[in-house]
């Protein structure tokens, strides 16, 4: 008996090497039980196979009776969860469909940690939901402005640049990666974010940030963040923002030292050009490629941008309106400046 115990322990194992289906191995083995039964039923007591093979019919045919009922058994479970799976499908085809929220479970498990904050709350996270952002820049204060932003949960963010990932970009600008040189930026960072926050509508403008789209782009945003390195482009930007009347979060980087402030006439606020009203002689508004810049600053700026944009669509604490944060790394030292509006101002002066 035990020999053909053995042998269909060999049997099973040998199909299931060849990936033999369930079934065709139970029919293996079945073959060779039938086989041992007629040798017990057809051959003389006393013979030699017959007693190799147990001596007597009698237990091989309850060791089948006793497998017989439980397949029959198992069959009986699997026809009755069946059944069972059948009329649930069946009730809930027809049971009326429950409202949906503003978000789904994943959703209120990703956002927990900011639902639980009192100045934000639900409330606060459905605005950053319904919120639009633009960033102009995806370069080293763009990174971690569309990775916080995406990360918070901000519905439709536009990312507008028209540069390539470069190796010299990769020591500060962390959304992008190494494979992915020589990528338009915006779609290196439409990849990063989609990998975040699938949740996230990112739309990327790979061309010039010029005068004559930057109304028109300004015009499908609440908020406008400009993540730029050159006072001419910034310019374009505060001057299109004052004219869509769209609050800006301006961030600067230089070397060692950033600033972050939030730019807004229509709201009582000085614009940019009420702050730095002519452009700075040359040489002392260099851009990073000309005077280098520490890799973890853009970081520390960006990241602020971003807290600013997410107090700027919930609501939550005191903004930057009228001030500047002024941030020197080298020398660990932050300090703030206040800023009022010119009346004289050629750019918001009228507004």
């Amino acid at each position: 008996m035990l020999f053909v115990l053995g042998l269909a322990a060999v049997l099973w194992g040998i199909g299931h090497l060849m990936r033999a289906p369930v079934r065709a191995r139970l029919w293996m083995l079945g073959v060779l039980y039938l086989g041992v039964v007629v040798v017990q039923l057809v051959l003389p007591a006393g013979h030699p196979l017959r007693e190799s093979l147990g001596g007597s019919a009698a237990l091989w045919l309850i060791l089948g009776a006793v497998v017989g009922l439980v397949l029959i058994y198992r069959a009986l479970l699997q026809r009755i969860r069946a059944r069972a799976e059948a009329l649930d499908a069946d009730r809930a085809a027809t049971a009326p469909t429950p409202p949906q929220g503003p978000f789904s479970d994943e959703e209120l498990e990703r956002y927990a940690r900011h639902i639980t904050l009192r100045e934000i709350g639900g409330p606060g996270q459905r605005a950053l939901k319904d919120a639009a952002v633009l960033v102009v820049g995806a370069g080293g204060l763009g990174s971690p402005i569309l990775l916080y932003l995406a990360a918070a949960g901000v519905g439709r963010i536009g990312v507008i640049d028209a540069d390539e990932v470069s190796l010299s970009n990769l020591q500060r600008q962390v959304i992008h990666t190494d494979d992915r040189q020589g990528m338009p930026k915006v779609f290196s960072a439409q990849k990063a974010v989609a990998a975040l926050n699938p949740h996230v509508d990112l739309r990327p403008y790979n061309r010039m940030f010029t005068p004559d789209i930057a109304e028109a782009l300004f015009a499908d945003y609440d908020l406008i963040l400009d993540g730029t390195d050159a006072f001419a482009t910034r310019a374009m930007v505060n001057a299109a923002a004052v004219a869509t009347r769209k609050p800006l979060i301006a961030g600067a980087i230089s070397a060692w030292e950033g600033q972050v402030t939030l730019y807004d006439p229509a709201r009582g606020a000085p614009c940019m050009a009420c702050v730095f009203p002519q452009a700075p002689a040359p040489g002392l508004s260099a851009t990073c490629a000309e005077t280098g810049v520490i890799g973890a600053l853009p970081g520390v700026i960006g990241s602020m941008m971003a807290l600013e944009a997410v107090k700027e669509i919930t609501g939550a604490g005191a903004g930057l309106r009228g001030r500047m944060v002024i941030h020197d790394a080298l020398h660990a030292e932050t300090r703030e400046i206040r800023a009022k509006r010119r009346a004289d101002c050629p750019v918001c002066g009228g507004v």
